[in-house]
């Protein structure tokens, strides 16, 4: 099933504050456009760093820029597309101290 991506201005204010980060998201924006997904697994085939956060969020850790940035976003399966929710954005320090904190299960700053 196509993706669509939810809340992709966020990406784009994330970049226009950290341009450094443009390419490695553009990238990873293609990528997303282009997937065929079916299961949170085939996220994974597509991403290979990315992770599944648990405890039942629906949830998923995208390593952007050789792992210097991290997008959390909440996925949706429905019946005819993925629904992609962009729910944070930030670097890998940013979201170090968040799993320090235990808040990547909920946080939704977008």
């Amino acid at each position: 099933m196509r993706v669509h991506l939810i809340k992709e201005k966020t990406i784009e204010d994330f970049v226009a504050g950290h341009a450094i980060s443009k390419s490695s998201f553009r990238l990873w924006l293609n990528l997303i456009r282009t997937a065929d997904w079916n299961t949170p697994e085939d996220m994974l085939a597509t991403f290979g760093s990315a992770d599944l956060l648990g405890n039942g969020s629906e949830r998923i850790v995208f390593d952007i820029g050789g792992n210097n940035y991290r997008v959390i976003a909440k996925y949706d399966f429905a019946k005819t597309r993925v629904h992609l929710t962009i729910c944070w954005i930030g670097t890998h320090a940013e979201y170090t101290k968040l799993c320090k904190a235990n808040k990547q299960y909920d946080i939704r700053m977008y």
